[in-house]
């Protein structure tokens, strides 16, 4: 009987101790946001428009205008600004990169 209880408790403080290892879901950090070096908060608005509203607007020196099938060099510079439209000729983004 003695050795039952002891095999009884030894299980259960062995659950115990297994629960105790199991992973606990962790909360991934939220992206910290990079500041806006080139202004991009300032164009958001064009977001939606037609690009050709473009024409009529300057922007700061190496401002990029972005087609859907453009290729861009891939160096990223936070202080450059970068207007991309979709295929439909509307601004689709507005950020720095």
């Amino acid at each position: 009987m003695k050795h039952m209880r002891q095999t009884a408790l030894l299980l259960t403080l062995s659950a115990g101790l297994l629960a105790a290892c199991e992973p606990v879901p962790v909360q991934p950090e939220p992206p910290v946001e990079a500041p806006d070096q080139c202004g991009a908060e300032g164009y958001q608005g064009l977001i939606g428009q037609p690009r050709d509203v473009l024409e009529r607007m300057n922007f700061p020196l190496n401002t990029r205008v972005i087609g859907p099938e453009d290729m861009v060099t891939a160096d990223f510079r936070p202080e450059r600004l970068n207007i991309e439209y979709a295929p439909n000729g509307r601004i689709s983004k507005v950020s720095c990169y």
